[in-house]
């Protein structure tokens, strides 16, 4: 089952920072260090990332830009690719800065009162207008949906070993559905549903030989960020 964006950006950022903080919201420490979807990080490196990346784009929406935009909500992606040095490094970044908390909870606040003021900066903010975050420049709506897809993916990987953990929002899980296609130039395999495509798509579960046979030329594609 798919779903389709039914929400503007800056309500889709709140759907899917609220469904995130109600998993971090529940967190302890022993669970902080559960292993998660991604390579070599625990829950509290991934909340460190995903901490950055909403204070990325808090100071990036009060950072206008003069030069017209080169970046939209699909080709921001482009630059993203997993096995790169950058990759790497910024795996190594918050695996450090992650285990610097001696106390989960001073981690969890940090993170959860981030988010409310990223949304919160996100409604306030007019779509159109330019912005300027990592050497790009985007509109204020393009930055929005990239961080409400970047969150929903994260979301997946949080919960990997939380079972009981609640899942992504119905927003965010569009609007990772309407990205995957624009990168991949053409609607998912009709059996995908969006937690699977958002997995393969984003090189967290491998393709098998039968979805490779049925995408084609397009399987070679794949991950089409990470």
């Amino acid at each position: 089952m798919s779903t389709q964006p039914t929400a503007g950006p800056a309500a889709t950022l709140r759907a899917a920072y609220e469904a995130a903080s109600a998993v971090v919201a529940g967190l302890g420490d022993d669970e902080s260090w559960l292993p998660t979807g991604c390579t070599g990080w625990a829950v509290r490196d991934l909340v460190f990332h995903c901490l950055q990346d909403a204070q990325r784009g808090l100071v990036a929406l009060h950072t206008p830009a003069d030069g017209p935009a080169d970046r939209d909500a699909v080709t921001y992606w482009q630059d993203w690719r997993p096995g790169t040095a950058g990759a790497a490094n910024g795996r190594r970044w918050a695996r450090v800065n992650g285990s610097m908390f001696l106390d989960f909870g001073q981690l969890r606040a940090l993170y959860l009162e981030t988010l409310a003021a990223a949304a919160h900066a996100a409604a306030a903010a007019r779509p159109g207008l330019r912005v300027a975050t990592q050497g790009h420049v985007l509109t204020a709506g393009d930055l929005i949906t990239t961080l409400a897809v970047e969150a929903t993916v994260h979301h997946l990987d949080l919960t990997v070993h939380l079972p009981h953990a609640p899942g992504p929002s119905r927003e965010g899980l569009a609007a990772v559905r309407a990205t995957l296609d624009a990168l991949l130039g053409r609607p998912a395999l009709p059996q995908w549903n969006d937690l699977h495509y958002a997995r393969v798509a984003t090189g967290r579960a491998a393709l098998t030989g039968a979805e490779r046979a049925a995408l084609g030329a397009a399987a070679e594609r794949f991950p089409l960020f990470g």
